[in-house]
């Protein structure tokens, strides 16, 4: 069996993100449009919920907040590099572009 697109994924993007919030939709809606053209590992949490807590400890006033980090070969992370508020598709692909090249 061949592995499928979202297993070679090299960077993993996680949106922090929060129930009633104009900007979180933009942002989702943004994350979607790029997704359907590449693949990448994609988690969306939602800082109010109460296994999320440390998040919300930091991200709190500044939802929407975007993770672009890559997969390491030994499965670890690296450091994310981070998109505050507002972000167009060319600025997210060129962090996960980075990303992959780190891999």
């Amino acid at each position: 069996m061949l592995p499928t697109a979202a297993r070679l994924a090299a960077a993993r993007v996680t949106l922090f993100t929060r129930a009633n919030c104009g900007l979180c939709d933009t942002a989702k809606l943004t994350v979607t449009k790029l997704h359907k053209r590449r693949p990448f590992d994609y988690t969306e949490l939602d800082i109010q919920l109460p296994s999320n807590k440390p998040w919300k400890d930091v991200y709190d006033f500044d939802v929407p907040v975007l993770h672009v980090q890559s997969v390491q070969s030994d499965a670890s992370l690296s450091d994310p590099k981070k998109l505050f508020h507002r972000w167009t598709e060319q600025e997210m692909e060129t962090l996960i572009d980075e990303a992959e090249k780190k891999q």
